[in-house]
């Protein structure tokens, strides 16, 4: 397996893990903190899709990215 799935793969781990737990501590339940750890990765992987698309300028917000102001 090359090198860059061990990674994300390894990342994924961490990341949920970590969200589970802070979910649990916060929350005391294992079904909460579950679907917290589930759920977050899947709307963090679409706001960082919109995050890049901003940060490469196909993506038109008000008052960003247009002329400068005069």
């Amino acid at each position: 397996m090359p090198l860059e799935y061990i990674k994300t793969l390894t990342y994924l781990a961490i990341h949920l893990t970590v969200g589970f737990t802070v979910a649990y501590l916060l929350t005391g339940s294992v079904q909460i903190a579950g679907g917290i750890a589930l759920i977050e990765p899947c709307l963090n992987a679409v706001a960082f899709f919109f995050h890049e698309r901003a940060w490469a300028g196909r993506l038109r917000l008000p008052g960003f990215g247009g002329p400068a102001a005069a």
